[in-house]
């Protein structure tokens, strides 16, 4: 990019954020419980008396027990009907870090995201239950997809998988070692027992992981591509686990791992990447911390990986930035489901940005330099366009704000409920739902879409075009912690001076 493009960038994306500083104040607080809501219509298993979102039933009662085991519960991760755990547990991982380092901010939805979260580290419990082994998908995708129906009707074949010794998956077996470890500090006041079951299971995960390595999309390719194949490998999730482990234990072993594997697990490789996938980013940002509080200098490197990682975010502060903006100030990357990319990293942007405040740093990008206000002005534009202040001025929250997507790609919402329409809805019935023009009738409420997918700021509202109007818990998960930040500190003018 030359420098007038770059010049050129920096003011459209300024220009929007003034914009929205005439927009007026978001409700931060009802959008934070909105998108624990959401959470509930993607719920499997045997629903509880106070489910919220009455047009679900139960669903998947059967799982697991073709393999012997019970594998109830869990989430649908987006519009379909099967059980993913990669994408799960980088899920319960994200949820719980939001609650770890902006639990107070949460106010009155602390209880209700910590269900949230625990109606994924129960299932995950399960899924550990037998030593050296990890079942990590419930559902045919391929068979599930040629379908469009209800999961309560759903009578695809609920397959199971599984990775053990014989079939290595240290991938999604570190990612559920991160989520149950990072679960365990959640409820380490609220549940101590729960939380040390918790932590003592992830050391056991964690340790079958590292000992049978090898990527799960080898072991069970069919099964899991493409929807989620581990394009970047399995050594970012056992740096990513160590690091968990370290903090919901504080034992000395897991941070001799962390910096033995530093180099050899590739801490600092692609490090403009975070989410479901790929933890490089988020492994540096969570270890810089102890460096940023004066913890461990052992782990400067890590905070050196996570400042680079900053600058290629920042509008017109890096020369050479690996990140987009549109002209309305949406982040993007190229790809589909864009808003997983966009609350993951405006995730990251806020936590750094308080490390920093904390330890009253700025990040040094070659000659310049930008303190944590900015990291955080960034991370707002982005949660602001989310709700609203975009160019199409639609919100991509289910049920926030006047205008929102209508007909999202979701089988629950899309087919009347059971309520409503108590018949069931076979495999090719479900069809002319999908294909109708009409609104879902069932509303997912704080279900964000995957939105925008590139630099026109455009976005059809159509059922059919699953890039853009599919909502996944990857998605909202990193949101909550943003939601519940800026609920407490909505007014920028009011932010520390750093």
């Amino acid at each position: 990019m030359g420098v007038s493009a770059a010049v050129l960038a920096v003011l459209l994306f300024y220009s929007a954020a003034a914009a929205v500083a005439l927009a007026g104040h978001h409700d931060y607080s009802d959008a934070l419980h909105k998108s624990i809501l959401f959470f509930e219509g993607q719920r499997s298993g045997r629903l509880p008396p106070d489910q919220r979102l009455r047009w679900r039933r139960d669903s998947g009662l059967h799982d697991g027990a073709a393999a012997g085991v019970d594998l109830t519960g869990g989430y649908y991760d987006a519009g379909d009907n099967v059980k993913f755990g990669f994408p799960m547990a980088f899920t319960a991982t994200l949820m719980s870090w939001g609650l770890i380092d902006f639990g107070r901010t949460f106010g009155g939805h602390r209880e209700e995201a910590r269900k949230a979260v625990r109606w994924a580290t129960d299932y995950l419990m399960k899924t550990t239950a037998k030593p050296n082994t990890v079942y990590v998908q419930v559902g045919d995708a391929s068979r599930d997809h040629s379908c469009w129906e209800r999961p309560e009707d759903m009578d695809t074949p609920r397959t199971v998988y599984k990775v053990d010794p014989s079939h290595p998956g240290s991938d999604v077996a570190a990612e559920t070692a991160a989520a149950l470890a990072a679960g365990s500090i959640v409820f380490r006041e609220a549940d101590p027992v729960y939380s040390q079951r918790l932590l003592d299971r992830a050391m056991a995960v964690f340790k079958f992981a590292d000992r049978y390595r090898g990527a799960y999309s080898s072991s069970l390719h069919d099964a899991v591509c493409p929807c989620y194949c581990d394009f970047d490998g399995y050594q970012d999730e056992l740096l990513w686990a160590a690091a968990w482990l370290h903090k919901a234990s504080r034992r000395r072993e897991y941070r001799e791992y962390i910096k033995r594997n530093e180099v050899v697990l590739g801490a600092s490789e692609s490090i403009n990447e975070f989410g479901w996938d790929n933890k490089h980013a988020g492994i540096n940002v969570l270890i810089s911390k102890e460096v940023l509080m004066g913890k461990d200098e052992y782990f400067q490197s890590f905070r050196v990986n996570a400042n680079n990682f900053m600058c290629t975010l920042l509008p017109g502060i890096s020369n050479h930035p690996q990140i987009q903006y549109s002209p309305g100030g949406l982040l993007y990357k190229v790809g589909s489901s864009n808003m997983q990319h966009v609350t993951s990293l405006s995730f990251l942007l806020l936590a750094y940005s308080n490390y920093l405040s904390h330890a009253g740093a700025h990040v040094s990008c070659g000659g310049r330099t930008a303190p944590p206000t900015k990291l955080r002005q960034v991370a707002k534009r982005q949660v602001d366009y989310i709700l609203g202040d975009n160019p199409l001025r639609m919100s991509y929250m289910v049920g926030y704000g006047p205008r929102f997507p209508r007909r999202i790609h979701h089988r629950a919402s899309s087919i009347p409920s059971v309520a409503a329409h108590p018949g069931k809805v076979g495999c090719k019935a479900g069809a002319a739902y999908y294909a109708s023009a009409a609104p879902n009738p069932n509303l997912l409420v704080g279900a964000v879409v995957g939105g925008p997918t590139d630099a026109t700021d455009a976005f059809p509202d159509a059922r059919a075009v699953f890039q853009q109007s599919e909502p996944t818990t990857y998605i909202n998960a990193p949101l909550m912690g943003l939601l519940a930040y800026f609920s407490a500190h909505p007014n920028p003018a009011e932010w520390a001076d750093d």
